[in-house]
């Protein structure tokens, strides 16, 4: 069994011994559930403590001693149900109340407002950045300025994001610097001819945030985020003007 599944449902490792240990005996004791699952009975008891209050197990008085019982494994399901109703919640809290009211904590303008990463875990944190603030847009879409040398090393840390961005139907409008450049669903672009070098370059626009992402010594991706209204909005009408003359 993948211990993974049962830490995202909340249950330790002495819960599932004990539970399995239930499971496999039938109606127990605490002292014949400490045998069997190697649990010692205090921490048994704990445990049945808790996993009774999940609705995991049961128990029935005889005499003065508790005979505890495993429900059904499908009871596992239910619980699954539970804890992602409980997310689906704190997700639509987040979003409505506790994010806005942490934003006016902070001051109109300040050094928190730009954000540095370095290295394809860095820009793989900016790409996620990027899907996940559109994506919750009522119209997901942004603008990308994009040079050629930095197309084949943008995705090495994300390959899959385009795949990410067309299954979330999240639209972007590319003016691409240089020849080049694949196309995609829910994607278009516009070019910009050059005929001399250009450097490694990336710029994406999704208000309220732009992000700058260039290459340095040995194709060493950094990027730079900066969360400004009035930055992006800047940004967004040069990137519309040049759009419009393409």
């Amino acid at each position: 069994m993948t211990p993974e599944i049962f830490d995202l449902l909340g249950l330790s490792e002495r819960d599932i011994s004990i539970y399995k240990a239930l499971l496999a005996l039938g109606p127990s004791s605490i002292r014949t559930i400490a045998e069997r699952s190697g649990v010692n009975r205090g921490s048994t008891y704990e445990c049945l403590k808790s996993l009774q209050q999940r609705g995991i197990v049961t128990y029935q008085p005889r005499g003065k001693r508790r005979y505890f019982s495993a429900r059904e494994p499908e009871v596992l399901l239910q619980l699954a149900d539970d804890r992602r109703e409980q997310m689906d919640r704190a997700i639509q809290r987040l979003k409505s109340s506790v994010i806005p009211e942490l934003h006016h904590l902070k001051p109109d303008f300040s050094t928190a407002n730009v954000e540095f990463y370095e290295g394809d875990a860095g820009i793989e944190l900016v790409l996620r950045d990027i899907l996940n603030r559109v994506g919750d847009l009522d119209d997901p879409v942004y603008s990308v300025f994009s040079s050629k040398p930095i197309r084949p090393l943008l995705y090495r840390p994300f390959p899959n994001f385009t795949a990410q961005r067309v299954a979330r139907k999240i639209r972007v409008r590319v003016i691409a610097i240089g020849d080049g450049g694949e196309s995609a669903d829910y994607s278009e672009r516009k070019w910009i001819r050059t005929d001399g070098p250009v450097d490694a370059a990336y710029i994406a626009i999704y208000p309220p945030r732009c992000a700058i992402i260039s290459l340095a010594s040995d194709n060493y991706p950094t990027a730079v985020v900066i969360d400004s209204r009035e930055v992006a909005a800047a940004q967004q009408i040069i990137f519309n003007t040049l759009w419009g003359l393409l």
